[in-house]
């Protein structure tokens, strides 16, 4: 039996119009469920700004907050879980009010985009980059593939 465990972290105790929890389970599961993982562990916390900003300039070299990171802790050298254990995948951070600012800006709910988010820094902790456009349209078309069928629309 396949097991995904969704540690989320609301830090600042942000609150939201609709029960956090789980949906954030419900999303990353569809997630693990579409890309066909299984029995893995990941950490979401919600942050603010000023963490995210630091964090992207220490980590990324990048001065400025952005909405979404995930430190990934999986390599291709990574060891195979023993049976019945979870393999740790790693960390998604999600600034709270960087994603309130983009869907006021995109026109959708705060639901969506912290779903989008959500989706997007699981899709990074699996390997998934979007430097190329290539690889962005592939990246983006998986995303919006799992918001559908969560009917999560804009």
């Amino acid at each position: 039996m396949s097991s995904i465990q969704v540690d989320l972290l609301n830090e600042h105790e942000y609150s939201f119009a609709f029960d956090l929890e789980p949906f954030i389970i419900r999303v990353i599961e569809a997630t693990a469920a579409d890309q066909q993982v299984h029995d893995i562990e990941v950490s979401i916390s919600l942050i603010t700004d000023e963490e995210i900003h630091k964090l992207n300039r220490d980590y990324r070299g990048k001065d400025a907050p952005t909405d979404v990171l995930s430190f990934a802790l999986r390599d291709e050298d990574s060891v195979l879980q023993e049976a019945g254990e979870l393999e740790l995948l790693g960390d998604i951070l999600i600034s709270v009010p960087t994603a309130s600012r983009q869907a006021e800006e995109y026109g959708h709910s705060l639901e969506r985009e912290l779903a989008f988010l959500a989706v997007h820094g699981f899709l990074h902790l699996l390997g998934y980059d979007h430097a190329a456009t290539e690889q962005e349209q592939e990246m983006f078309g998986i995303q919006e593939r799992i918001l559908t069928s969560l009917e999560i629309i804009r």
